[in-house]
């Protein structure tokens, strides 16, 4: 999208697509299928470059499926991110067999607690450039280091993420690895707009990924993200782009197409000129589907949660479904109410109060009773 004026980002290098001012933003999509069931996770990969995914990131989260990614790339061409979690040592496996290794800094302190976060980037930006990859420095909102979080006001979520994106730059600078992007993402598409737009003014050279975290379901988790991409690469701000959707497997190609489209879109001028999400209202975020989603179950769930909760679409009140538990226990704890799904039972929480497991069977009449329990307190 060259029509779209851009910040004067430098351009990164990922696989046989480079990002960065002078070229076309590029989106992405992720692999939802289980890493290890190759097959699955192949015929995934070609579904989406088919359907015109630039990149497609996929879940490592063990040995088993950091050898699985092994077979994977020699079965795809495809430019491929992986998305490390806690375990960054994990690099070395993956690193010869893709094109970018994306890290959370909030992730970083889970393991070897003692090793300062500079001597893990240090090593991750050594292996990226063994192998010819680049990085991205993922900063969420529901995994901000806990060191960072605690110098600034509780409900000052913004802060922590700028503080920690900039940190990480200022350091991989340092040693002198510049082939990085960074993606600061939150539920809130204002809150991704602000976060975004203060690093964009700080750091206007390092190319920035967009996106939405916990959009949710079409349509709604497309209208939210539209909003963030509006208001961010109408200004100039974005290299790269995913739309994080609450969909089955079969249906992932679609975050491709809702991707271009908003592009084409913000080119040809097809924008709202006043962004307002009618915060007064039911909000509903789910997590895209991906690999660690430990029972599909939770994607069946995140729609029955939307019609459920219909009747109470006029109360501002947030519930979050996510699918997981490496997301799941900090990412609901900013909801009003908040399920994580395991693979047998759904955790439901309010605010960051547990209120127990449930089956999946037992879960939505216990969601309903806490809601109801929500708009009682509220109304009256």
């Amino acid at each position: 999208m060259t029509e779209i004026p851009r910040n004067p980002t430098r351009p990164v290098r990922i696989g046989s697509v480079t990002i960065g001012s002078p070229h076309p933003i590029a989106v992405q999509s992720m692999t939802a299928t289980h890493t290890t069931n190759v097959a699955a996770t192949v015929e995934q990969i070609r579904a989406l470059e088919d359907a015109g995914a630039d990149i497609v990131r996929i879940a490592v989260d063990s040995n088993k499926d950091a050898a699985a990614l092994a077979e994977i790339r020699a079965q795809t061409s495809a430019n491929l991110s992986v998305d490390l979690q806690e375990n960054y040592r994990l690099a070395e496996k993956v690193a010869p067999h893709v094109d970018k290794i994306r890290y959370n800094p909030g992730h970083l302190y889970h393991h070897e607690r003692e090793t300062p976060w500079q001597e893990k980037v240090r090593y991750l930006a050594g292996v990226a450039l063994e192998h010819d990859c680049a990085m991205r420095v993922g900063v969420n909102c529901g995994s901000v280091d806990p060191a960072k979080r605690e110098k600034f006001a509780d409900d000052d979520s913004i802060s922590p993420m700028l503080e920690s994106a900039l940190d990480h730059c200022e350091f991989l600078d340092s040693i002198g690895f510049t082939r990085y992007c960074v993606s600061l993402k939150d539920s809130d598409p204002a809150k991704v707009i602000e976060v975004n737009r203060r690093f964009a003014e700080q750091r206007p050279d390092v190319p920035l990924h967009l996106g939405v975290t916990e959009a949710g379901m079409p349509p709604d988790g497309i209208i939210k993200t539209r909003i963030a991409f509006e208001q961010l690469v109408g200004r100039g701000i974005g290299d790269t782009i995913r739309v994080s959707l609450t969909v089955p497997n079969p249906r992932k190609i679609e975050e491709i197409a809702a991707g271009r489209e908003i592009l084409a879109d913000i080119a040809a001028g097809r924008v709202r000129t006043v962004v307002d999400f009618n915060r007064d209202s039911l909000n509903i975020i789910s997590c895209p589907s991906c690999s660690r989603v430990e029972n599909e179950a939770f994607i069946d769930l995140a729609q029955k949660v939307k019609e459920m909760t219909q009747y109470a679409e006029r109360h501002a009140i947030t519930i979050a479904v996510m699918g997981c538990r490496v997301n799941g226990p900090g990412e609901t704890d900013d909801a009003d109410l908040g399920l994580w799904c395991g693979p047998n039972y759904v955790n439901l929480k309010k605010g960051p109060e547990p209120l127990g497991a449930f089956s999946y069977d037992e879960i939505l009449p216990r969601l309903k009773e806490e809601l109801d329990r929500i708009i009682g307190v509220r109304v009256n």
